[in-house]
C-alpha cells in the first residue's frame, strides 16, 4: 500500500482530526461535576471581569491556575456566551495540536509511515479520544508537556540550539498555567534522566534544565503572586495543598486515592481498543531463543539505552519516568499518564508492524471484531426505532428510571445527518470483509477507519443521547422558572459540602445552567432567598434551620436527584 508524502500525509490527518473531533464536541450535556466545575470558572471571568482569581460555585477559589479557562473565556466571548461546545473546544484543539506535533517528530525520524502509525494509534486510545472531548485541564497540561518534551529532545539533538529550547520554554510556560509547577518538572526531568542516560555529565546537565525551567516558571510566578494578593492566605494554603500536599501524600483529605496497581490498569483500559489487538497477538509470540536471562536481559537493556536509537531511547524514558513519578502520590487518576501515550504508541506501532508480518490472522480477527461491533449497534438501532424490543426491554429492566430514560432517548427520531453516518458505518463494515483479503497493508489501514467509525458513532449517535439522559440542564431551566433570580437569591446547602475539609461539593451543573447564581446557605445564612437541597439533606437540616427563625416553603421537586426548592425567609 503505497503511503503519501509528509506534505500530504500532514494535511490528510489535520482533516482527519478535525473531522472526526470538532464537530460533535457540543451534542452532550454536562453530566458530570467535572466539566460544569471548570467551566464556570470561564463564565465567572467574563461575567466578572476578574481574570486572575474569580470566585465560584458560592465563592469557592479554581483549583487550578487560569490558563485553560482563559483559553474557554476567550473561545466562548466570540460565541457570546459558554456553551458545552465552546469550552471542549480548547481540549480538542490542543489534542489535535499534539497530534501534528508528534506525527511531524516521528515521521521526520522513523519515516511517513511510522509517523502516520504512531498518530493514528494515539490518536485512536480512548483516554486521549475521551479527555480531548472533555472540558477539563488535563488534555491541555498533556499536550503542552508532550511538545515541551519533544521540544528539549530537538534542543539537545541539534546541539541545543536557541529555537527549541524557546519553544520548549514556552510549552513548559503554558503547562505550569494550567496546572501547576508539574507542567515545567515533568519535562525537565524526563529530559535530564534521557541526557544522563545517553552520556551527558550531571551538573551542565542540571544547570542547563534548571535555567530552562526556571524561564517558564516566569509567568505562573507572576500569575501567583498576582493571585495571592487577591486570594491572601486562603489562596497559599489552597496551592500547598493542590501541588505539594498531593504529591507528598499530605493532603488534609482524600483525593483520587488508589493502591499502587491502579497505574497499571488505567494503562490497559486507556489504550483501547489497541489492547484487544494486543492480547489477540500473544499466542502467536515466540520464546526467546536460548531461555530467560533476567541479568542478561538487563545488561543488554542497559547497553541499548546508552547507545541505541536515539527515538526508542527517549521514548523509553519518557514512559518510564512519568510512570513512576505518577506511582509515588496517593493521588492517582488515569490522565495523569495520557503524555506517555503517543510514545507507547510508538513502540506499539511497531509492533503492527511485526504483526503484520508474522500474526496478521490476529489484525483479522481484531478487525472483525470491530466490524460486527459496528453491526450489531445497528442492528440493535434498527429494532429499537421500530420497537421491535423496545417493549421487552422495559419489561426487562422493571422500567427502572434512568435506564428507561436510556431506551427512550436511543428509540427517538434520528438526525439526517447522524442516519448518513449509520449508513457509512454499515459500509465500512462490510466493506472489510474485502478490504481485509488485498493485502496486510490495507487490512491494517481499514482497522483505523474502523476504530475511528466506532469513535465517530459514539461521539455523534449514541453517546449524547445516552449521556444527556444524566444531565440536570432541563431541571436547571425549572429550578430558573420556580426560584426566578428576578424574586430572590439562589442558594444552597449540602451537608458534604460545608462539611468537608476540602474539595467540597457543589451542585456544578445546575450552578452552571444557572449562571454561576447559588450561594451558599451554610455560609451566609440570608434573610430570606430560595434553598436548593437534597431530599436527604432536607430531612437532617432544615429542622436546624426551623430552631434559628427560618420558614420553609415547598417551591419545586425535581424529578430526578432528589433535589428540593425551597423559598425560606427568617422572622
Amino acid at each position: 500500500m503505497e503511503i503519501p508524502s509528509y506534505k500530504k500525509s500532514f494535511f490528510l490527518l489535520l482533516l482527519l482530526c478535525c473531522v472526526t473531533i470538532l464537530p460533535f464536541i457540543g451534542l452532550s450535556e454536562y453530566h458530570t461535576k467535572g466539566e460544569p466545575r471548570e467551566s464556570v470558572v470561564s463564565y465567572s471571568m467574563l461575567s466578572t471581569g476578574d481574570w486572575t482569581l474569580p470566585r465560584n460555585n458560592g465563592g469557592e477559589m479554581a483549583y487550578k491556575p487560569p490558563f485553560f479557562h482563559w483559553c474557554v473565556a476567550v473561545v466562548s466571548a466570540v460565541r457570546g456566551e459558554v456553551t458545552e461546545g465552546t469550552s471542549r473546544l480548547p481540549s480538542s484543539l490542543a489534542l489535535i495540536g499534539m497530534t501534528m506535533m508528534v506525527f511531524s517528530f516521528f515521521a521526520r525520524r522513523k519515516g511517513v509511515a511510522m509517523g502516520l502509525l504512531t498518530t493514528l494509534v494515539a490518536l485512536t486510545t480512548f483516554e486521549l479520544h475521551r479527555a480531548g472531548a472533555n472540558c477539563r485541564v488535563d488534555m491541555v497540561l498533556s499536550a503542552a508537556t508532550v511538545c515541551a518534551m519533544l521540544c528539549l529532545y530537538q534542543w539537545h539533538e541539534k546541539g541545543r540550539h536557541w529555537g527549541p529550547a524557546l519553544a520548549a520554554v514556552v510549552l513548559m510556560g503554558i503547562g505550569t498555567l494550567t496546572k501547576g509547577p508539574v507542567g515545567t518538572l515533568i519535562p525537565c526531568l524526563v529530559m535530564g534522566v534521557y541526557m544522563l542516560v545517553r552520556g551527558e555529565r550531571f551538573l551542565p546537565t542540571l544547570l542547563r534544565l534548571m535555567g530552562l525551567g526556571l524561564l517558564s516558571l516566569i509567568p505562573y510566578a507572576a500569575w501567583f503572586f498576582a493571585a495571592w494578593q487577591h486570594g491572601g492566605q486562603e489562596f497559599l494554603d489552597l496551592m500547598y495543598e493542590e501541588n505539594i500536599g498531593r504529591m507528598t501524600n499530605t493532603m488534609g483529605y482524600n483525593s483520587c486515592v488508589e493502591p499502587w496497581y491502579y497505574n497499571f490498569l488505567t494503562l490497559v483500559g486507556g489504550f483501547a481498543p489497541w489492547t484487544l489487538l494486543l492480547l489477540l497477538s500473544l499466542p502467536f509470540l515466540r520464546r526467546p531463543s536460548g531461555g530467560f536471562s533476567p541479568k542478561n536481559w538487563l545488561r543488554q537493556g542497559w547497553s541499548k539505552m546508552r547507545n541505541g536509537d536515539a527515538v526508542a531511547v527517549f521514548a523509553v524514558t519518557v514512559i518510564v519516568v512519568i510512570f513512576i513519578f505518577y506511582s509515588i502520590p496517593q493521588s492517582k487518576r488515569s490522565v495523569y499518564l495520557m503524555p506517555i501515550y503517543p510514545f507507547m504508541a510508538y513502540f506499539f506501532a511497531r509492533y503492527i508492524g511485526w504483526i503484520g508480518r508474522h500474526a496478521n490472522r490476529a489484525l483479522h480477527i481484531h478487525g472483525s471484531i470491530l466490524a460486527v461491533l459496528i453491526l450489531l449497534v445497528v442492528v440493535a438501532t434498527v429494532l429499537l426505532r421500530t420497537g421491535v424490543i423496545t417493549e421487552p426491554l422495559m419489561a426487562l429492566i422493571g422500567k427502572k428510571p434512568k435506564d428507561a430514560a436510556i431506551i427512550e432517548a436511543l428509540s427517538s427520531r434520528y438526525a439526517w445527518w447522524q442516519i448518513l453516518l449509520i449508513v457509512a458505518a454499515i459500509v465500512l463494515a462490510i466493506r472489510w470483509w474485502f478490504v481485509r483479503k488485498k493485502g496486510v497493508g490495507h487490512a491494517i489501514a481499514m482497522t483505523f477507519v474502523l476504530t475511528i467509525m466506532v469513535y465517530v458513532l459514539q461521539d455523534g449517535v449514541y453517546g449524547p443521547r445516552v449521556l444527556n439522559t444524566k444531565s440536570v440542564k432541563a431541571i436547571a431551566a425549572e429550578i430558573d422558572r420556580a426560584a426566578p433570580a428576578s424574586e430572590a437569591p439562589l442558594y444552597e446547602m449540602i451537608e458534604a459540602g460545608v462539611m468537608a475539609k476540602g474539595d467540597p461539593v457543589h451542585f456544578f451543573e445546575v450552578n452552571f445552567y444557572l449562571g454561576n447564581r447559588i450561594g451558599n446557605f451554610y455560609k451566609e445564612r440570608p434573610e430570606k432567598g430560595f434553598l436548593l437541597i437534597s431530599a436527604d439533606d432536607a430531612s437532617r437540616w432544615l429542622e436546624v434551620f426551623r430552631k434559628e427563625g427560618y420558614d420553609f416553603t415547598l417551591r419545586y421537586s425535581a424529578p430526578k436527584r432528589e433535589m428540593r426548592v425551597f423559598a425560606f425567609e427568617k422572622k
